[in-house]
C-alpha cells in the first residue's frame, strides 16, 4: 500500500494538487525561486503553445482530427496532458517538414531546428541530450535513458557453432590436429633413438605409428605390440590423452544439443564494422548525427556510412524496416520502438495463422548500440523549461514515463535470443560435418586409389620386371628382397590355407606345434622364416 500511495502522492502533486506556496496565507515566505514559479503559472494560465512533435511510435506520432488538425498521440502527448491539466493552457501541434530530429536544410525540417527559430514553444519528444545542441535549445530534466538496439533476423545457427564443431572452438581443433600429425612422427624418432642406443627392441616405422595415432584417434585397436617399457609409455600416453579428450567432447556435444545458449554473430556496433554488415537507421535521427561527429566514439561507423553498407531511411510506418532486415541488414533503432515493432510483427502471424515456432522471425543483440539521456526541449533561455520541470520530477519518481512506455507490451520479453524450446531436434547444420568427413573421406579414398594404381602398374611393375630379368647375380639385395615379398605378401598365410590352398603345401601331416596352449601349424616361408598359423581359431571358420 505504501506504493501505491506514492504513486498517487507524486501523481496529485504533478497535475491538480496545489503546492504548499500556491496557499496565500501571509505567514509564509517565499523564496526567489519559489516565487517566480508562482509567478510563471499565473502568467501561462490560460496562454496558447505551439508544441512541436514527429513520428516516433510509440513515444510520439501525430493524427489528423474531424477538423483537419494535428493531434498528438503517444508518451509525450500523455504527459502534455498532465501538464495542461497542472497549469490550464491550450496548445496546437505542430511537426517539421521532413520528420527529422536535428539537421536538414532548412530551420523548419527538423525539431530542433523549429525550437532554435522559435517557431515552437516547445518540443513534446524524446530527445537525447547532446552537447553540441546545449547552446542552441534549452533540455528539460532527464526523463528516460534512451537505449538504442540491433535488430536482425534470426538466424538458423548460433554463432558459437553447429554440430560436431560446436563443443571445441577453433584453436582447440587445431591443436588436435596438431597433436595428430605429430605424434606419430615423435614415436618413430623416440624408437629409432632407442633402438640405436638399446639394441633389444627394433624401432617403429612412421606408416605403422601414424595408422595407431589414428586408430587410436577413433577408438580402434592396433595390432602393434611395443616391447620395451618406454614405447610402451608413449602408447599409453596417446591413449590417456584420446580417453580424456574424447570425454570432454562427448560431455560438451550433449551439453550443446540440449542446453546450449543461442548467440548471435552481432553483438556490439565494433561487431557490425568488423564483420562489414549491412546496417540501416533513421533518417535524421540521433544515430545519424552521433555517427557522422567526429567528437563521438561511434565515428568509427561513417566509413560503413560512405562505402554504402550503412544508410539512413525516414519511413511513415516501422514495418517498412523489416523488408530490409528479411534482406540481411541490420536495424538500429530505440529498443522502445523495437520492442513494439517486433510485438506487432507477432501478432501479425498469429493472425494469419503462422505456427509457434515461425512466429518469431527477428531478434534483438544483447548488447546496446548507444545509450543517451532524453528529455523535452524548449527555446534557449524560455521560461517554460523551469516550469515544467518542477512537474517532470514528480512524474519520472512515480515511473509514469516507464509505465507508459510499457502498457502495451506483454509482460514476457518478446521473442527472446533463447526460445527455450523444449524438443530440440538435429538439423541438417548440426550433421553437416559428418556429410563432409563421408564425401572427404571417399574423395581421399578414391585419390589413393588411383595414386596406388598408377605407381604399382606403370613404376612397380615394370622396374621389378626389368630386375627380374637380369641375372641373380646381378640382382642387388633391395630388389631380390622386394621379389621375395611379391612372392609371399611380407604376411602370414591366410586362413583359407588351412583347407586346402596348394601354394602353402599344409595338410593333415603338416608339422604341428602348441605354443601357449594354442594349437599352430608350422609353415616355413621361401624367405627361410618360420611362421604359425592357428589351427582352431574362432574367426578361421569364416573363411571355410
Amino acid at each position: 500500500m505504501a506504493g501505491a500511495e506514492l504513486i498517487i502522492s507524486a501523481i496529485c502533486n504533478a497535475t491538480f494538487c496545489e503546492a504548499v506556496y500556491d496557499n496565500p496565507i501571509s505567514d509564509i515566505r517565499l523564496t526567489k525561486k519559489q516565487s517566480d514559479i508562482l509567478n510563471l503559472t499565473k502568467e501561462i494560465n490560460g496562454k496558447h503553445l505551439r508544441i512541436a512533435t514527429y513520428n516516433n511510435y510509440p513515444l510520439s506520432w501525430v493524427e489528423k482530427g474531424d477538423n483537419g488538425t494535428l493531434v498528438g498521440f503517444g508518451v509525450a502527448f500523455a504527459i502534455v496532458d498532465i501538464l495542461q491539466e497542472r497549469f490550464n493552457f491550450t496548445y496546437d501541434v505542430v511537426v517539421p517538414e521532413q520528420n527529422f530530429e536535428m539537421g536538414g536544410r532548412g530551420p523548419g525540417n527538423s525539431l530542433i531546428g523549429m525550437l532554435n527559430s522559435s517557431q515552437a514553444d516547445m518540443a513534446a519528444a524524446f530527445l537525447p541530450k547532446l552537447g553540441k545542441f546545449i547552446n542552441m535549445i534549452s533540455y528539460s530534466s532527464d526523463l528516460d535513458e534512451g537505449v538504442w538496439k540491433m535488430m536482425l533476423k534470426r538466424p538458423t545457427a548460433s554463432a558459437a557453432g553447429s554440430g560436431l564443431m560446436a563443443p571445441f572452438n577453433g584453436l582447440v581443433w587445431y591443436l588436435t590436429l596438431a597433436a595428430v600429425l605429430c605424434y606419430g612422427p615423435c614415436i618413430t624418432f623416440l624408437t629409432r633413438l632407442r633402438s640405436r642406443l638399446v639394441k633389444d627392441e627394433r624401432h617403429l616405422p612412421l606408416s605403422p605409428s601414424f595408422w595407431f595415432v589414428y586408430s587410436a584417434f577413433i577408438k580402434q585397436g592396433t595390432n602393434l605390440a611395443p616391447e620395451a617399457n618406454t614405447t610402451r609409455i608413449l602408447f599409453a600416453t596417446w591413449w590417456m590423452f584420446i580417453i580424456l579428450l574424447s570425454a570432454f567432447y562427448t560431455a560438451n556435444l550433449t551439453a550443446f544439443l540440449t542446453l546450449s545458449k543461442f548467440t548471435l554473430d552481432i553483438e556490439t556496433p565494433e561487431d557490425l564494422y568488423k564483420k562489414n554488415y549491412r546496417w540501416v537507421s533513421t533518417d535524421g535521427g540521433s544515430v545519424q548525427f552521433i555517427v557522422k561527429n567526429p567528437m563521438e566514439k561511434l565515428y568509427f561507423l561513417n566509413k560503413m556510412v560512405t562505402s554504402g553498407r550503412a544508410e539512413f531511411r525516414n519511413f511513415p510506418n516501422d514495418m517498412d524496416y523489416l523488408p530490409l532486415v528479411d534482406k540481411g541488414a541490420v536495424l538500429v533503432k530505440e529498443v522502445t520502438a523495437i520492442d513494439n515493432l517486433m510485438y506487432g510483427d507477432y501478432l501479425k502471424k498469429a493472425r494469419e495463422g503462422v505456427n509457434e515456432v515461425d512466429r518469431c522471425t527477428y531478434v534483438v543483440a544483447p548488447k546496446s548500440f548507444m545509450t543517451k539521456p532524453r528529455a523535452f526541449a524548449f527555446p534557449h533561455d524560455s521560461p517554460l523549461k523551469t516550469l515544467f520541470d518542477t512537474v517532470f520530477v514528480y512524474i519520472v519518481q512515480a515511473g509514469i514515463i516507464n509505465y507508459l512506455q510499457l502498457k502495451d507490451l506483454p509482460s514476457t520479453k518478446i521473442c527472446p535470443l533463447d526460445l527455450q524450446s523444449k524438443d530440440r531436434q538435429l538439423r541438417n547444420s548440426d550433421l553437416l560435418m559428418t556429410y563432409m568427413i563421408m564425401v572427404t573421406g571417399l574423395c581421399a579414398a578414391a585419390a589413393v586409389f588411383i595414386g596406388e594404381v598408377v605407381f604399382k602398374r606403370y613404376y612397380i611393375k615394370t622396374k621389378l620386371h626389368k630386375e627380374a630379368l637380369k641375372p641373380k647375380g646381378r640382382r642387388s639385395k633391395k630388389t631380390s628382397k622386394r621379389l621375395r615379398f611379391e612372392d609371399d605378401g611380407g604376411l602370414p598365410p591366410p586362413y583359407d590355407s588351412l583347407f586346402g590352398n596348394t601354394r602353402y603345401n599344409l595338410n593333415e601331416n603338416s608339422k604341428r606345434k602348441i605354443v601357449n596352449g594354442r594349437e599352430y601349424y608350422e609353415y616355413t616361408s621361401s624367405t627361410g622364416d618360420t611362421r604359425l598359423i592357428p589351427v582352431r581359431a574362432p574367426s578361421a571358420f569364416l573363411y571355410h
